[in-house]
C-alpha cells in the first residue's frame, strides 16, 4: 500500500494527534486531582465530625457535672454555651490566620502534591 500524503499533512496530521493527546493527558490529570483533593476532603471531614460529635457528649457531660456541683443543672449549661460564645468571638477576630489560611494551604498543597509512580 502506497502513503500519498505529503510530508506537510503528515506533519499536520501528527500536531493534530500531539494537541489531542496532550489535551487528554491534561483533562486526566484534572481529573486525578480532583479525586486526590476530593478524597482529602471527605477523609478530614469525617475525622471532624467524631471530634465534633465527641466534643458535643463531653460538654453535656461537663455542663450536668458544672451544674450537680452549683445545684442546678442549667447553670452548668450556662456556663459552657458562655465559654462557647467567648471561643466564638476569638474565632471571629482570628479567623484569618486561625482558620482561612491553614484550610486554604492544606487544599493547595493537596493539590500540588506530585505523585511518584
Amino acid at each position: 500500500m502506497i502513503d500519498n500524503s505529503t510530508p506537510i499533512a503528515t506533519l499536520f496530521e501528527r500536531a493534530e494527534n500531539y494537541g489531542k493527546t496532550t489535551l487528554k493527558l491534561l483533562e486526566l490529570n484534572a481529573i486525578d486531582k480532583s479525586a486526590d483533593v476530593i478524597s482529602y476532603l471527605v477523609s478530614r471531614l469525617a475525622v471532624i465530625t467524631t471530634v465534633v460529635l465527641s466534643i458535643i457528649i463531653i460538654n453535656i457531660g461537663l455542663a450536668l457535672w458544672i451544674g450537680k456541683l452549683l445545684g442546678e443543672s442549667f447553670y452548668g449549661f450556662f456556663i459552657i454555651g458562655g465559654f462557647y460564645v467567648i471561643l466564638a468571638i476569638f474565632l471571629n477576630l482570628y479567623r484569618e490566620q486561625l482558620v482561612k489560611y491553614p484550610v486554604s494551604n492544606s487544599i493547595i498543597k493537596q493539590m500540588l502534591k506530585q505523585k511518584i509512580v
